[in-house]
């Protein structure tokens, strides 16, 4: 199995750039789908972005081009770079990761979740 810890979360003014971290224990995320999600206060948790086990990655619509998913050579290591922040993108932050599918890009349940970290954009 596999543990998460995320963090970098802090608050900054709009338009200012923060990076997430999120290391994993117990195993690389190597066979793993890994991702980003968010949730403020009073909203349904929301996907940021994925990374595929082949490398791809996909993000919200909110975030696109803005944000920037990443792994280290050694799998250990998940980053969420963000750039351009926005008010609206203040939320706990929480990385994770689910059992891959039938092929690099499809992806089983999250069950593995961090802690969260949060992140605050003030304008």
């Amino acid at each position: 199995q596999v543990q998460l810890l995320e963090s970098g979360g802090a608050s900054v003014q709009a338009g200012g750039s923060l990076r997430l971290s999120c290391v994993a224990s117990g195993s690389t995320i190597s066979n793993y789908c890994v991702g980003w999600f968010r949730q403020a206060p009073g909203k349904e948790r929301e996907r940021v972005g994925t990374m595929f086990r082949d490398g791809s990655t996909d993000y919200a619509e909110s975030v696109k081009g803005r944000f920037t998913i990443s792994k280290d050579n050694a799998d250990k290591t998940l980053t969420l770079q963000m750039d351009n922040l926005k008010p609206d993108d203040t939320a706990m932050y929480y990385c994770a990761a689910a059992l891959g599918g039938a092929n690099s890009r499809t992806c089983r349940q999250y069950n593995y979740w961090g802690q969260g970290t949060q992140v605050t954009v003030s304008s």
